[in-house]
């Protein structure tokens, strides 16, 4: 396979990489402190007053004023296009040189925003890349993922499943490696629509056996999709013959000299694949829903839906494909002399030999295995070659052992991982412990390892946390999180426990009141409930009611400050990836719509 004549978008040079690094890294060094804090903890330690200089009115009004969610200073739309000249010592003043507090929000709020990876203009169009990626590959079959996806799911899958099928084509291969595949939709969407050899793997068992049931019952719902659409055919062909025994003899012959003429044309000289042939049946991974008679109950109300409008699709497909894909005529065969219903059956049981085989060979194949950067593909994928490496939402170190496998293998040509669960991260400097023999996901370029550069966990947290999300509305739990805050104070005041292994949980949504929540929670946390009378509950309450807006403004700075802290996360991956001599071309495409998916970047690289 040929690469496209095209050349990819410039890429960001290794020295504007670090550039912006260290510049975003410079700012968020100085705001840790209020990310690091943790809003459980925002009334026991006192976290206002010790973080943040003005009233709490004051700061979500100055947040709103500086309009943090509005477009950026200078969104670069391009690799490389510089943001809008600032010195970056125009922030200097956002905190207190002495306290380290915040003194100046609306400073805070254009920072926040100015060290954005959109407004820094480090990231490359996906526009730019697809368009560059353009070339002879066979394109998608007509799926439709929102058929048997959540809308979200649905978005990321098909933007994510046209880039890689334009890699994998541009790098000339077949094979994708999808780590931490999960229940397979990204897998099973490759696979079935763009025809990639996919090997998807991921730690959980119950995914992957999950992932073997659904591949079974797709072959058996296809088995049984074409049973219907054979039947519908036969009968529709025999009415045809009835009614109109001439014209069907016609037919019959224009039929065979269309076939054998196809033969000799060098389109038609592949084998035809079920997407090929049913391009609309909408059957394809009904199986993934979750539980399996919803999955049954959806399966048969598409058929039934499909069931006319397949038997004149089978029988147009019939009319259109290539020599290879039914058996051949003898050529002193006489077709004229076969009845309609003989004719019919010779081609529906090569096309369903042909289906068959396409059905076994484009579903993927799930695998179970714990990824790590020592992990050796060979031991996993006994037909391993030249490959792409992908995974949607690999969790924490995943995605930084999945660039680090990709440097170190060179089958893999290839990789576009998006990250997520940054909380899940480990982190080389958070600990002060000396653990030469481990790798670590966080920081992996040289200059954040020479800086000793930490995070944590909190910090990382709040990168998680979605900007984009709360500015069309959708708003922080404010109440459920106050709730926590006040019954951390109880806990330490009543029961002197300040940390504890047992988790609440989702205990607010369970609640009818401020006191259930504290019942429920005591009972959780395995403490004395009746050390505690109602009464003493609602003062706690009645005492803390009043500074809901504290914790309020304190949410939102965080929030306000979530993108930089990612910022530093993703350009510390790309800058590992620069500093790699294998690699041709590397950068940050921000992929799906941040309010549907907040992680949306992909880090994206190709070899030499």
């Amino acid at each position: 396979m040929s690469r496209p004549s095209r050349a990819l978008p410039a890429q960001l040079p290794p020295a504007a990489a670090a550039r912006a690094l260290r510049r975003a890294a410079r700012f968020v060094r100085r705001a840790l402190p209020l990310c690091r804090a943790h809003t459980v903890e925002f009334f026991t330690r006192g976290l206002w007053e010790r973080l943040v200089a003005p009233r709490p009115d004051a700061v979500l009004e100055a947040l709103r004023a500086a309009g943090p969610l509005a477009r950026p200073l200078a969104a670069g739309s391009g690799t490389g296009a510089a943001a809008a000249p600032c010195d970056d010592d125009i922030f200097s003043s956002t905190f207190c040189e002495n306290s380290g507090k915040l003194i100046n929000v609306h400073l805070f709020a254009l920072a926040a925003k100015y060290y954005s990876l959109s407004n820094l203009g480090v990231c490359t169009p996906l526009e730019d890349v697809l368009e560059a990626l353009k070339g002879d590959s066979e394109g998608a079959t007509g799926i439709k993922p929102d058929e048997f996806m959540n809308n979200k799911k649905s978005h990321e899958v098909q933007v994510m499943s046209e880039l890689v099928d334009g890699i994998a084509n541009y790098c000339g291969i077949k094979q994708v490696i999808d780590i931490g595949s999960g229940k397979g939709y990204l897998s099973s969407f490759l696979s079935m629509q763009y025809n990639l050899k996919v090997y998807g793997i991921d730690s959980s068992s119950s995914n992957t056996n999950g992932a073997h049931e659904r591949n079974r019952k797709l072959k058996k719902h296809w088995r049984a999709y074409q049973s219907r659409g054979k039947e519908a055919l036969k009968s529709q062909s025999l009415e045809k013959a009835n009614d109109k025994p001439v014209e069907s003899e016609i037919n019959c012959k224009t039929i065979n000299e269309e076939l054998l003429n196809n033969a000799n044309s060098p389109q038609n000289q592949g084998q035809a694949t079920i997407q090929d042939l049913l391009p609309s049946c909408g059957f394809t991974e009904m199986a993934t829903r979750e539980t399996n008679t919803e999955a049954e109950d959806d399966l048969v109300t598409e058929t039934q839906s499909h069931e006319t409008k397949l038997s004149e699709e089978v029988l147009a497909i019939l009319n259109v494909l290539p020599a290879d894909a039914v058996e051949d005529f003898s050529s002193s065969y006489n077709c004229v002399e076969l009845c309609e219903e003989e004719k019919v059956q010779r081609k529906i049981a090569s096309l369903q030999t042909k289906a068959r085989k396409s059905s076994e060979s484009n579903l993927y194949s799930p695998l179970t295995s714990c990824i790590t950067a020592e992990t050796e593909l060979n031991d996993i994928i006994t037909d391993l070659e030249d490959c792409m490496m992908v995974g949607l939402h690999t969790c924490g170190d995943l995605a930084a052992n999945t660039l680090r496998i990709f440097t170190a293998k060179p089958e893999i040509k290839a990789v576009c991982s998006v990250g997520c669960c940054y909380h899940l991260l480990s982190e080389q400097f958070e600990n002060q412990e000396e653990c030469h023999d481990q790798v670590w996901g966080f920081p992996m370029c040289q200059y954040l390892k020479d800086k000793g550069w930490c995070c944590g966990r909190n910090a990382r947290m709040s990168a998680c946390l979605a900007l984009e999300r709360v500015a069309v509305g959708q708003m922080l739990p404010i109440e459920s999180l106050f709730y926590r805050a006040v019954l951390q104070v109880i806990i330490e005041e009543i029961y002197g426990v300040a940390k504890s292994d047992r988790h609440v949980g989702k205990t607010f949504s369970k609640s009818s009141s401020f006191v259930d929540y504290v019942r429920r929670s005591l009972k959780k946390l395995e403490l004395d409930n009746s050390k505690l009378p109602d009464s003493c509950i609602m003062d706690y309450y009645e005492k803390y009611k009043h500074r809901m807006i504290e914790l309020e403004a304190f949410n939102m700075l965080k929030v306000v400050l979530a993108p930089c802290i990612e910022v530093l996360i993703l350009l510390d991956r790309l800058c590992y990836l620069k500093e790699q001599e294998n690699i041709a071309w590397s950068g940050l495409v921000k992929l799906f719509d941040p309010v549907k998916s907040p992680r949306c970047y992909a880090v994206i690289a190709l070899k030499n």
